[in-house]
């Protein structure tokens, strides 16, 4: 077990997820997260993150067994590839260049707005705008061009989503206050800057390394995938079940 700890151990420090923030700049809430202080350079405990990762991955893998439906928020470009690239895995929804204030608390409104951006994209696959003239042909296009920035990643986004997964909350102080404001869950990749009481599960690492948000998000896609292998077994069986009694029944 030691082994298989100081594995796990050795992997995070190799992607550097023990870099924290300056002193000066640590939020008090995250003292117990700090190992120490190396240069002008906080130190995390990654024992801390280990048994943070450990545990907030057990909670997300039941939670997806049960069908529950994460989105993915991280918009600095250390986290806007694999956020991206685990949210298309799965088909769920994610954010990676802007949050539009009120994606959640205004849910309705940007609905609607989305339905309508997906609209023009299936209009315009279809041949719909060829009736057009080229001049109106290239305004249909500036619009989806610019409901792409926007919309983008959350074409899927057909309900309020169940978790919001989030790196670094002081980068997403709107997102986080909205989930929090509708009782959303929030797992969050946040550094020793930030106040872990905002979020449901702190998972403290260094939030601006490509290398440790993509080795935390794999552990996390670890257990998504997990999850949904439990749930589609939980539908296998239950489909078995219901089988038998209709057998027998008959």
């Amino acid at each position: 077990m030691n082994g298989e700890t100081d594995s796990i151990i050795d992997k995070m420090t190799q992607a550097g997820v023990l870099y924290g923030r300056k002193p000066s700049k640590t939020h008090p809430r995250m003292e117990p997260y700090i190992f120490g202080i190396r240069g002008n350079v906080t130190i995390i405990d990654l024992s801390k993150t280990k048994e943070a990762l450990e545990k907030t991955s057990l909670w997300l893998k039941q939670k997806i067994s049960e069908g529950a439906l994460p989105i993915f928020v991280g918009t600095l470009p250390a986290a806007q590839t694999i956020i991206e690239e685990i949210a298309k895995k799965y088909n769920f929804s994610y954010v990676n260049k802007r949050w539009i204030g009120g994606t959640l608390t205004n849910f309705k409104v940007i609905s609607k707005r989305i339905e309508y951006f997906k609209k023009l994209k299936e209009d315009r696959a279809k041949g719909e705008f060829d009736k057009y003239l080229k001049k109106e042909q290239r305004r249909f296009d500036k619009e989806i061009e610019r409901l792409e920035e926007i919309f983008s990643g959350l074409e899927n986004l057909s309900k309020l989503p169940d978790i919001l997964i989030v790196v670094n909350i002081n980068e997403h102080t709107t997102a986080v206050r909205e989930a929090r404001r509708l009782k959303i869950p929030i797992i969050a990749l946040l550094n020793t800057d930030a106040d872990p009481a905002l979020v449901d599960w702190p998972i403290p690492v260094n939030d601006n390394a490509r290398s440790s948000i993509h080795f935390v998000l794999g552990e996390l896609d670890k257990a998504i995938e997990q999850g949904l292998a439990q749930k589609a077994g939980q539908g296998v069986q239950e489909i078995t079940e219901e089988s038998k009694e209709n057998k027998n029944e008959n």
